[in-house]
Order: C-alpha cells, then sequence, then structure tokens
C-alpha cells in the first residue's frame, strides 16, 4: 500500500468506487456476449519511418475475440493475403460458414525480397461453433490485383474487383464450392479497388481509383453487366462501403498522395439512379469505410501522414473518425487521434465498441464509442503481420 492510499484511505476507496463504476458504464465489457472477427495479417508488409520494407512474417487469418473488453486470439491459420489494396479483403457468407480471402501480392518467387502482384482467392471452412479453426479449402485465381471482395446476401454470388488488371470477377458460391464464372472488363487503367452489392442483390458499386469514378454493375442472376451511369465522387475513389439497410454507399477519396487533406463521400441510393449528396474533408489519405450495423453510423480510418517520414511537413498521427447521416449530410461526431498506417476497423454487433487494425506497429487496437462518444480503450492486441482488413463474423 502506498503512503498516499494510508493517509487518505476514504478518498481512495471513494475514487476506485467511482472509477469502477464509470468503466462498468462506458466500456464494451457492456456487450453481453462475446463477440468474433476474422482479421487477415500481411507477414511481409512493414514500414520504417516511412520506407516500405519487405518483412519475413506468414501471412494468416487469425479469429480475433471480443469480450469483457479485452481482446485475444482464438484460432489462426497460415493463408495467402495482402494489405495493399483497401481493407475489404474478407467476404463471409450468409450463415458464416464459409469465407473469402483475396490475395493482391505475394512474395517474388524468385527473389523473397520483392513483393509482386498475385490473383488469388482463398475459400475458407468456418465452423461456426469455434470448435474448429478456420481451413482453407480450396483458391480460385480471378485476376492480376485481387482486392476488395464482396458476397451477395443470397450466398450464391460473389464479386472480386482485379484492381489491376481492371476488371471484376464473378463466382459463383454453393456451399464450399466456388468458381469464377464470368468478368467485367472495366479498362485497363481503371483500377477497380473494392466492389459492393447492394442488399437486393440486384445492383453493385465499384470504386475505381484509377480513372476516378464509381462504376455500376446491373446484376441478373449469375449476370452482370456494366450500367452506363456513372457516379463522380472525388480523385481516386478506394475504400467502399454500402449500408445494411441499402440506403446510402460511402466511399474514401484517396486524392493524390501529396499531403492535401483528402475526402470521403456519401451516395444516396434510395433514388432510381444514385447519386453523390455529400463530400466532406477528413484529412489525408482515408483508408478503410465501414457502416455500423444500424447503419447510423459510418468509421473512417484515416492516415493523416503516418506513413510517411519523420522530416516530412506532412508527417502526422493516424486519426479513426466517426460520423452520423442527418438530412442526407455527413456529421462528424468524433473521433480518436493515434495509431500508425491504420487498415480495416469494425462495429461490434450493439456499436459500443470499435476494432481497429494498426499496420505499422501491427496492433489491433479498441475503442469505446458511447452514443457517439469515442475514447481509446488503451487495450491491444498484438499481431506478427501487419493488420489489414477486418469482418465482424458472430
Amino acid at each position: 500500500m502506498s503512503n498516499v492510499s494510508m493517509m487518505f484511505p476514504r478518498y481512495a476507496l471513494v475514487v476506485v468506487a467511482v472509477a469502477v463504476l464509470a468503466a462498468c458504464a462506458t466500456t464494451p465489457a457492456t456487450q453481453k456476449q462475446a463477440s468474433y472477427y476474422l482479421s487477415v495479417q500481411d507477414g511481409r508488409a512493414g514500414l520504417n519511418d516511412g520506407k516500405p520494407f519487405v518483412r519475413k512474417a506468414d501471412d494468416s487469418l487469425a479469429v480475433i475475440v471480443l469480450s469483457g473488453g479485452q481482446l485475444r486470439v482464438a484460432q489462426q491459420v497460415a493463408m495467402p493475403t495482402s494489405l495493399v489494396g483497401p481493407p475489404s479483403s474478407i467476404a463471409i457468407a450468409p450463415g458464416g460458414r464459409v469465407a473469402l480471402v483475396s490475395a493482391s501480392t505475394r512474395r517474388d518467387p524468385a527473389d523473397a525480397s520483392k513483393v509482386v502482384t498475385y490473383d488469388l482467392v482463398s475459400i475458407v471452412a468456418l465452423d461456426p461453433s469455434g470448435a474448429a479453426g478456420p481451413r482453407v479449402v480450396g483458391s480460385v485465381h480471378t485476376g492480376a490485383g485481387a482486392s476488395g471482395i464482396s458476397i451477395n446476401r443470397a450466398g450464391n454470388l460473389a464479386l472480386v474487383a482485379n484492381r489491376t488488371e481492371g476488371s471484376v470477377s464473378v463466382l459463383s458460391m454453393e456451399g464450399e464450392k466456388v468458381e469464377v464464372v464470368g468478368k467485367v472488363q472495366l479498362g485497363e487503367k481503371s483500377g477497380p479497388a473494392h466492389v459492393a452489392f447492394t442488399p437486393d442483390g440486384r445492383r453493385a458499386l465499384v470504386s475505381r481509383d484509377g480513372d476516378n469514378r464509381v462504376s455500376l454493375l446491373a446484376i441478373d442472376g449469375r449476370t452482370v453487366t456494366l450500367e452506363q451511369r456513372e457516379v463522380y465522387a472525388g480523385l481516386r475513389p478506394y475504400g467502399l462501403d454500402i449500408s445494411p439497410d441499402g440506403s446510402w454507399a460511402a466511399v474514401t477519396n484517396l486524392g493524390g498522395g501529396q499531403g492535401d487533406a483528402d475526402t470521403v463521400s456519401l451516395i444516396d441510393l434510395r433514388a432510381k439512379q444514385p447519386w453523390v449528396v455529400d463530400t466532406v474533408t477528413v484529412g489525408q489519405t482515408p483508408e478503410g469505410i465501414f457502416f455500423s450495423p444500424d447503419s447510423r453510423s459510418l468509421g473512417v480510418t484515416v492516415i493523416d501522414g503516418s506513413n510517411k517520414a519523420q522530416t516530412s511537413p506532412f508527417h502526422g498521427t493516424a486519426r479513426y473518425r466517426l460520423f452520423t447521416i442527418e438530412d442526407s449530410r455527413l456529421r462528424p461526431t468524433a473521433q480518436v487521434v493515434g495509431g500508425q498506417w491504420l487498415q480495416g476497423h469494425a462495429f461490434s454487433p450493439d456499436g459500443s465498441a470499435v476494432l481497429v487494425q494498426d499496420a505499422a506497429n501491427r496492433q489491433i487496437r479498441l475503442y469505446r464509442n458511447t452514443s457517439g462518444t469515442l475514447a481509446d480503450s488503451g487495450e491491444r492486441l498484438q499481431m506478427d503481420g501487419a493488420p489489414s482488413a477486418l469482418k465482424l463474423w458472430r
């Protein structure tokens, strides 16, 4: 016992009691049940004072558990994946028994110190009971730079944005049986980063950071075609998500990467023809963008110069920013400053917590979300590879 506590025992007890009550009221421990997430780690991606280098760790897929305000790894399996591209390289089929994981890069087979483009999508069997860990049961090759990937709510169709090739691959799904059944060509320099289904499965949106537009895809069964209408949100649209209720899409606009403040755009999907209704400035290099499960909140990881050298005039600290949608406008509600080279993030099922992936420090950070007020819980989960994409599983 310290001298302070001996001199003021009553006050110490009061302070402790207040702290405990405050913690109980605000920490993610208020969740009634544990929540489970799939997180991919790129073992090659390293960053040293703004300079990328190739690390020697394995790529992996990990099952992350949030319980009682703490994070832990439940299971982990080595498998190909990549940080390159938006943090949308995981898609989970309805029912939670199958996941698809893309790998846009790999180590050069001729020189392990280099990274080259890749076209692999792995098929992962999942056990919702948690008794068995994830198993890679197959793979398909889609197109060079296989990046963002999505599965429709029927669980029978998947789309993959092939960023280097300039195409979107169409995959049929029947349980663990996955086949490439088509491809939509967008152009060699289109740079499709992510593709996302609308909830009804009749349309998808594609962010194209190569030619500064968002494409619309029409879907009829396994037939996927490019619509004539295109949406222009900002310079180099990249990260993309569609709200669970289907009302909105949101896209990050990377800009030129020269230190300027970049933007996020809100797209109204309720009209017959989707259109951009709002664009807000968020900071340098907004990376991942995802809606909360109730569609009311929108989270954005902003790298904000944290991937630049400390001598750069544009060096900074990363931020996680939270927005709500009011009258078709994005309203900033809260932020947490911290971390480097932030990538994917995911809300807990009740929205009381947010898991944020810190690629530079190879950590998963846990933030509290109380009625739109964010706070850093201080909880960190150390990983070997650089965490990139993250999805709520169950």
